[in-house]
């Protein structure tokens, strides 16, 4: 009932909120995109976008059939490898970014394992400046993490816009210099949180430095700051810093697979099926949507 092509489709549309990302990603033109979109809606007979010329949304019927799409494409791929005999084996190191601890990717990994056995996972996790560069030097095979916006290397996993957070109770005083909680460098949030304060021409002043998420977090849960986060990854206890505070934008962050230099066919086999098993759950990584990621209200 359901092409497996236009499932694929369906689920980069959903994750990149974009007819023109999806195509890139997939290697399509456009007006496929769109065909394979339309043609999914036929056979569900539910509209699963809500689409004009500025924006794609996820109708309710599109959120059911994120679940159905990638557990049908899981079911296909596991039949296609059970029969042509294929079996990944050897080591491949892959590295994800500090912003994947609190997301379900430990269950997309999960699910890549018990497919693979035989393939030895070696989990990196960093920073994403340290990623790249870790990746250049050949000490990894894959890499899930953010790029700055003029960077073109590659597979777009999903595209976000980033935001001041902090507790809820934190007020800033617009006469004192900004309290920053940031990552250390190589951390391109914390290079963009910098480059947006200097050119509004805002003060600041870094309160707490720590390469680990969660360091992050307790800082600002506690109230020593604001930090600047993916908009769909805030953290449980942390809401957005409304409007009034006078932050500058920073605004958008592409999160991306790259693969490395190219070694044995061994290691390039397991890296495109662990890509594909992110790319194809990659709506799984942003955080639900909920009311303490929306900015509070004035009083």
């Amino acid at each position: 009932m359901y092409d497996p092509s236009q499932l694929r489709t369906f689920l980069a549309v959903a994750q990149t909120l974009s007819f023109t990302q999806a195509a890139r990603r997939l290697g399509l033109r456009q007006s496929t995109v769109s065909q394979h979109v339309r043609r999914l809606e036929d056979a569900a007979g539910r509209q699963l976008f809500t689409r004009d010329t500025h924006s794609v949304e996820l109708t309710e019927d599109g959120e059911a059939m994120l679940g159905f799409a990638r557990r049908l494409l899981e079911v296909h791929e596991q039949a296609t490898a059970f029969f042509t005999g294929t079996r990944l084996r050897g080591r491949l190191r892959f590295g994800a970014s500090e912003d994947f601890v609190l997301t379900r990717l430990p269950e997309i990994l999960e699910g890549f394992r018990y497919d693979h056995p035989e393939v030895d996972l070696e989990l990196t996790v960093e920073l994403s400046g340290t990623l790249h560069e870790q990746l250049a030097a050949g000490k990894l095979d894959l890499v899930l993490a953010k790029r700055r916006p003029e960077d073109p290397r590659g597979e777009l996993v999903w595209h976000d816009r980033l935001v001041w957070i902090g507790a809820d109770r934190l007020r800033l005083d617009a006469d004192r210099a900004v309290p920053l909680i940031v990552y250390p460098p190589p951390g391109i949030t914390r290079a963009l949180a910098l480059e947006a304060l200097e050119r509004q021409g805002r003060e600041w002043r870094i309160v707490c430095t720590s390469g680990s998420l969660n360091g992050l977090i307790a800082a600002a849960r506690a109230g020593l700051g604001v930090m600047a986060h993916s908009r769909g990854l805030i953290p449980p206890g942390l809401v957005r810093v409304p409007e009034r505070a006078g932050l500058p934008e920073l605004g958008t962050v592409d999160f991306v697979l790259v693969h490395g230099q190219r070694g044995p066919a061994s290691v390039r086999g397991a890296a495109d099926a662990l890509a594909s098993a992110i790319l194809a759950g990659g709506d799984r990584l942003a955080a639900t949507r909920s009311r303490s990621s929306r900015p509070p209200r004035a009083r």
